[in-house]
């Protein structure tokens, strides 16, 4: 308790120069913390994106680029085509005609939190791809009608325009009805409408075409192997695996981890410099307190342990500020990014910024303050006490 009221009372001798540091370290680690925060969040959606075909072959258009489950780019296939796999290939058990829509840019759909999809799937085949996701409060149904104009859509869309079950909406000059609300975490399916395929075909003018089909080998049989025998039967496709599928993203996600990681050591870097910096300044002002302590025999490692905690406490102010303010900054940025309202991410918040990643950069900056106190530290210890009584008596 001594020990941290003299830190104290060090620290805030010189009080605009200790604010200013504690301001820069927590500046450091605001931008730390919204920066990976937002990367890490688009790794995990991307991640998610898998779920939907887990188990499954994804069909696809030869040439076309696919982020996970969607492809962005790349010519349409026949509906038809789902039915001549299944009755012309034995290794198949279902495929799966689907039209996933991006009526957005690429450059929109890489973000923290993707934009508005929409989804059309055969009415009889909406477990094969949704699984077991629930309705939210069990209330309403899924769409059982290929030729109806009802609909389902995510829980977020919903949050944000006040969509409830039986709430009326227009899609491209087309009136439908929301019949059910998915109650899942998924961040794809929170921001999709999902529909029948030919009502989807029909908003959106591809009559009976579709862009991925979904296709369940039968047990027994690997991915690897009905992919092969697919891209035989049919040249002007590909058919993708769930492990190609992840190795066609993985190039993505390492760029974005290593862009996290430089940005997390240049910031690191220039926060070690600011807090060394300072406490050198402020260890040779105390040359004469340091040598006084020498002279009444305090131990060299008093000294240590003064300098060390008082950077450390600088590592507290900035890391606790910087956490704070970089976590709201996270849900800003978010917020911007996807034209989502900032108030629906607060029910969402630790799925943004995680407990774990709070606490892992908080330790990392008093980590680092630490560090940048070490030098200094030293300095302090090996004063010659001779000299410096002499110079400062």
């Amino acid at each position: 308790m001594r020990l941290l009221t003299i830190c104290f009372r060090n620290l805030f001798r010189r009080k605009m120069r200790t604010v200013l540091c504690i301001i820069g370290v927590a500046l450091a680690t605001t931008f730390v913390i919204a920066v990976g925060a937002t990367t890490a969040r688009y790794a995990t959606v991307i991640k998610e994106m898998s779920v939907l075909f887990s188990g499954q072959v994804m069909v696809v258009s030869k040439g076309a680029i696919v982020i996970q489950a969607i492809p962005i780019t790349g010519s349409m296939l026949q509906e038809s085509l789902a039915e001549e796999l299944k009755q012309n290939i034995a290794e198949v058990e279902k495929a799966v005609p689907i039209l996933f829509v991006t009526p957005i840019g690429l450059e929109e759909i890489i973000q923290p939190v993707p934009p508005n999809f929409s989804i059309g799937i055969p009415v009889e085949n909406w477990r094969l791809i949704l699984g077991p996701t629930p309705l939210r409060g069990n209330a309403g149904h899924f769409p059982t009608n290929e030729s109806s104009d009802e609909v389902v859509v995510g829980a977020s869309l919903a949050d944000q325009y006040n969509w409830t079950v039986g709430t009326g909406i227009i899609v491209r000059g087309y009136g439908l009805e929301i019949v059910g609300i998915l109650d899942t975490k998924l961040a794809l399916l929170n921001r999709c409408v999902i529909m029948p395929l030919k009502l989807a075909q029909e908003i959106y003018n591809y009559p009976r075409s579709v862009n991925i089909i979904s296709v369940k080998p039968f047990q027994g049989c690997s991915q690897e192997e009905l992919a092969d025998v697919i891209e035989q039967r049919v040249e002007y496709v590909n058919a993708l695996t769930e492990d190609e599928r992840n190795d066609m993203i993985q190039p993505v996600l390492a760029q974005v981890e290593t862009w996290n990681f430089g940005i997390q050591t240049v910031v690191f870097l220039m926060s070690l410099i600011l807090v060394m910096t300072v406490t050198i300044m402020s260890v040779s002002e105390r040359r004469r307190d340091f040598a006084t302590l020498d002279a009444i025999g305090a131990p060299l490692s008093y000294v240590f342990r003064t300098v060390i905690f008082e950077t450390s406490l600088i590592g507290v102010f900035g890391g606790v500020l910087g956490v704070a303010f970089g976590s709201f900054a996270a849900l800003v940025l978010a917020s911007l990014y996807t034209s989502i309202p900032l108030a629906m991410f607060f029910p969402t918040f630790y799925e943004i910024v995680s407990p774990f990643y709070m606490l892992e950069i908080f330790l990392a900056v008093v980590f680092v303050c630490c560090l940048g106190g070490i030098i200094p530290a030293i300095n302090a210890t090996r004063m010659r006490i001779a000299e410096v009584l002499r110079a400062e008596y």
